[in-house]
């Protein structure tokens, strides 16, 4: 019996062991199978983040070999390929979404949507500015910095001086809004340009005098696109089943068009490394350059960091009660692509694809937001230009009063509208600016010098900015849902308790069936009683 029982033991106990040793090893496998997951649902950033890391070590590993010109462009190429192939999609991308986005919500809703996000937009760049001018009079990065205009710096040439007024640049932006030409809005722009005329006085003077004349300069007119794909969708919206199968059509353009994207994506970490390596390259003393605008750029990039890290998370928290930074985890991508691009533009087709399949938007609202976003809401823009607003006119030693600072306002909101969404795109439109408080446009030139530094997180900002902007409006949307639906429910659940309670408890029902219930037993009765 006792060897029984030790043998019937010593089953028990390899069967055990051997439990313990699977269970351990189904916990080792799951473990690795959860790693695997991981690992293949966040391969693209796990990449793309590599190519900015390996960008880096590429372009401070190649400044020693001395690479002439023909080289660095050549080191480029790579870069050079992720960026028209982003801009490829562009025109497809932003024209089909907006009409099938337009076509696919309802024409109230479509409205209240459309005067959410003009507010939000507005507001977000007003506070970008007003942050912008406070940091700029806060840390003073212009002030006693009067010897930048040395030599030896590695800076560009001076950039001559802008001869366009203020008054052109507003009404260029409302006739790119209405092109002439939709074929060629796809590849051109309308800018104002002057012709200067001699004209003889009566004393026998001569005059010079500036006339405008419309000219085309080369980049696609965003702005007149969007303005049409908009009205498009809500025409064909309004026919009804007539207009069901161009709707289809720009749907099946659109899905197609992602599909691309989803293609291009697995190239970004490539041309990643190589954009980020050639510019790293490009510049002649970094060290140099750096100590000498530190200020400026300290500046800049803290307005961001203030801006894109807690005053946007803020509005996105009061407007949903959810955690920004939980929805801005998803989109990594997009601002690794971003920060390596410098292009607001190129960074939409990742952002569409990111914000719909990691965060949940509803397709109908990113396509219909974030390309208007991309085009006219410019919060870093908005912060890049005050700032070099205000560090110019610190280095010309001018105190800006309150009418110049209300000016800088809103022209850099208004001129961010039509700011480009290319990189330095931002610059030309600081000399609106300039040329709106009346200080000189020679010292662009230290502001492009840097602008490869602060245009990172420039756009980086403007692509969160569109971001969070789809994502409070999807929340509105689905709240505006849910409401309606509560609602049918309770009229529902109302009409029923009424109609029971008036068959239960009305005095008449019951009062009727006491008395049927009264004779019938009556009839028994009396029956019985002559039986």
């Amino acid at each position: 019996m006792e060897t029984a029982d030790s043998v019937e033991k010593g089953d028990g106990g390899e069967k055990a062991g051997n439990g313990h040793a699977e269970g351990a090893a189904a916990g080792g496998g799951g473990r690795l199978r959860g790693c695997r997951g991981f690992l293949r649902r966040n391969a693209l950033v796990l990449l793309t983040v590599s190519g900015v890391v390996a960008g880096v070590a590429l372009g401070a590993a190649v400044r020693g070999a001395a690479l002439g010109p023909a080289q660095v462009a050549y080191l480029a190429f790579p870069g050079e390929l992720l960026l028209r192939m982003l801009r490829m999609v562009i025109l497809p991308l932003v024209v089909c979404s907006l009409v099938s986005g337009a076509a696919s919500l309802d024409t109230r809703s479509l409205g209240r949507l459309g005067g959410i996000a003009i507010a939000y937009f507005l507001g977000t760049t007003l506070l970008a500015s007003g942050l912008a001018v406070a940091l700029g009079f806060i840390i003073r990065p212009g002030a006693g910095a009067s010897a930048l205009n040395a030599p030896g710096l590695g800076l560009p040439g001076a950039v001559p001086a802008t001869s366009k007024k203020t008054v052109d640049s507003f009404l260029d932006l409302v006739r790119n809004l209405f092109p002439a030409n939709l074929v060629a809005a796809a590849f051109r722009t309308y800018a104002t340009d002057y012709k200067i005329v001699l004209r003889n006085t009566t004393s026998g003077n001569v005059t010079l005098e500036k006339i405008p004349v419309g000219t085309e300069i080369e980049g696609m007119n965003i702005l007149g696109l969007v303005l049409f794909a908009l009205v498009l969708g809500v025409a064909l919206k309004k026919l009804g089943r007539e207009g069901e199968d161009l709707i289809r059509f720009f749907n099946s353009f659109n899905e197609a068009t992602m599909v691309l994207v989803t293609w291009i994506m697995w190239y970004v970490p490539i041309g990643i490394m190589f954009l980020v390596g050639s510019k790293i390259v490009e510049m002649e003393d970094i060290v140099l350059l750096v100590t000498s605008l530190g200020k400026y750029i300290f500046a800049s990039i803290l307005g961001h960091f203030i801006h894109g890290g807690i005053i946007l998370p803020l509005i996105y928290f009061a407007s949903t009660r959810q955690n920004p930074y939980r929805f801005l985890l998803g989109l990594i991508t997009p601002f690794a692509t971003a920060f390596a691009t410098c292009s607001s533009s190129a960074t939409l087709p990742s952002m569409m694809k990111c914000i719909e399949e990691n965060n949940g938007v509803d397709n109908r609202i990113s396509r219909f937001i974030l390309p208007i976003g991309a085009t006219v809401n410019m919060d870093g823009a908005a912060i890049f230009q005050c700032m070099a607003a205000v560090f110019i006119a610190q280095l010309n030693n001018v105190d800006l009063n309150a009418g110049q600072i209300f000016t800088i306002l809103v022209t850099a909101t208004a001129s961010s509208v039509g700011a480009a969404g290319v990189p330095a795109g931002g610059v030309l439109t600081i000399a609106i600016i300039l040329e709106a408080i009346g200080l000189p446009t020679n010292d662009l030139s230290l502001i492009l010098a840097v602008d490869w530094i602060v245009d990172r997180t420039t756009t980086v900002v403007n692509v969160e900015g569109d971001a969070l902007g789809a994502g409070i409006l999807n929340y509105l949307n689905e709240k505006e849902k849910r409401e309606k639906e509560q609602e049918l429910k309770e009229v529902n659940v109302e009409a029923v308790a009424n109609n029971k309670s008036e068959e239960e408890t009305s005095p008449l029902v019951t009062h009727k069936k006491q008395v049927s219930n009264t004779t019938s037993t009556a009839d028994t009765e009396s029956k019985e009683s002559v039986l």
